[in-house]
């Protein structure tokens, strides 16, 4: 029997890289809102009472970019100078560029060519069923802990939480099989008059327990909440923030590969993004048509290319069918190239947003939460790549 441990952490939206995420991703939505064909690699940093915008961008929108990032600062809580970050106080400044004509003439269609890849690059997508949500357990309890928090903050169930937060899941794995969780971190930003006993009490019992497996908690698991003894000075305040700092969190917590590439604040002909996605799409469905317990996916593109330079469907110890056969049927099935990506998953409107918190993977198709109503926007398809529409015509293909 082999025993080990392994941990994965998600992160509130509060947090310094989630409010630089989310401010890029808004502004990535609000250009795709009035120009589906928008160019954006939208960069933030944000520090005490400051958010700076940098990259490039090629649209036909008219955006205030000032007012986008104010208002995604608001959407996430910061609106109380005494938070060291409030969205009507804050300076905002703006330094975009427009996108390299060596970079566009590369990637835009033309008579000749389909759209090529925004950048080289390999992205990976996983998919298990040890979760309903098809991810590894540790990221899923790490994210389901940090989602209940923010259910809380936004009804207001107790007055003294503030936006940011972030936990830390370890599970206790015998023959990779999880038989228990071992230690639960969870750090969450409070007002200065409350007590550290109030907080580990109601936490412990309204947070963190209601989102284990009661199946998998026993007498010895460890918690550790707000270890520091004082969590006041937090978000932008207590630590700057960049875009994609955070894709370990995004994607599988550890478990699966990361391409290195990041997501937010960047449009779908950025490959970093969309083939990502697409892997995840494809490794989803594959285990969802029994082809195997789990399933890891690599794609790999060159600058200016459409057709990926290659692609690896790897089934693993529980693999249920010819790897070879599985690699043919997901190149058959599933579109590939960039455009075939985007039209595929829907990827030119704006949705993303809404991927910058509680992870990119993991979530329904329509990605809500009850608390999520604050963005003002309608449940809909948003996480296509979450839906596991193909499986049955894997599992045909394959029989």
């Amino acid at each position: 029997m082999v025993k080990k441990f392994f941990t994965s952490e998600s992160v509130g939206m509060g947090h310094p890289d989630k409010v630089a995420d989310r401010i890029s991703d808004s502004i990535l939505d609000a250009c795709l809102a009035q120009d589906s064909e928008s160019r954006v690699a939208c960069e933030t940093l944000v520090t005490t009472g400051m958010a700076v915008l940098a990259g490039e961008i090629r649209t036909n929108a008219q955006i205030d970019y000032q007012q986008i990032a104010r208002d995604a600062i608001r959407r996430i809580g910061y609106v109380d100078e005494e938070f060291g970050m409030s969205a009507d106080s804050c300076a905002v400044l703006v330094a975009l560029g427009k996108q390299s004509p060596d970079i566009a003439q590369g990637v835009d269609a033309s008579e000749t060519k389909d759209v090529g890849a925004g950048d080289q690059g390999l992205m990976f997508g996983y998919a298990c069923n040890a979760t309903a949500e098809y991810m590894p357990l540790p990221i899923a309890l790490a994210h389901r802990i940090i989602n209940r928090l923010s259910e809380h903050r936004f009804n207001r169930t107790v007055g003294w939480l503030r936006p940011d937060a972030k936990s830390q899941v370890t599970v206790q794995f015998e023959d990779d099989k999880p038989v228990r969780i071992d230690a639960v971190v969870l750090s969450t930003q409070h007002n200065p008059d409350v007590s550290q006993e109030e907080i580990h009490d109601w936490v412990k019992r309204e947070v963190i327990l209601p989102s284990l497996p009661p199946e998998l908690v026993d007498d010895a698991l460890k918690f550790y909440i707000n270890p520091t003894g004082q969590f006041v000075t937090g978000g932008p305040h207590g630590d700057a923030g960049l875009t994609g700092r955070k894709i370990i969190v995004d994607t599988y917590g550890g478990w699966a590969r990361h391409g290195g590439g990041a997501f937010s604040g960047k449009d779908a002909t950025k490959v970093d993004r969309s083939a990502a996605y697409m892997a995840r799409y494809i490794a989803k469905n594959v285990v969802a048509a029994g082809l195997s317990d789990s399933c890891e996916v690599q794609l790999s593109y060159a600058i200016g290319v459409s057709d990926p330079v290659s692609v690896l469907v790897d089934l693993g110890a529980t693999g249920r069918a010819d790897p070879e056969r599985v690699s043919d049927a997901v190149r058959e099935i599933f579109p590939l190239t960039p455009s075939g990506i985007i039209k595929g998953l829907r990827l030119n409107r704006p949705i993303f947003e809404r991927t910058s918190f509680g992870g990119h993977f993991g979530r329904s198709a329509d990605g809500a939460y009850s608390w999520e109503q604050n963005l003002g926007v309608a449940s809909d398809d948003y996480f296509t790549w979450e839906q596991t529409d193909k499986a049955s015509e894997l599992a045909q293909l394959l029989r």
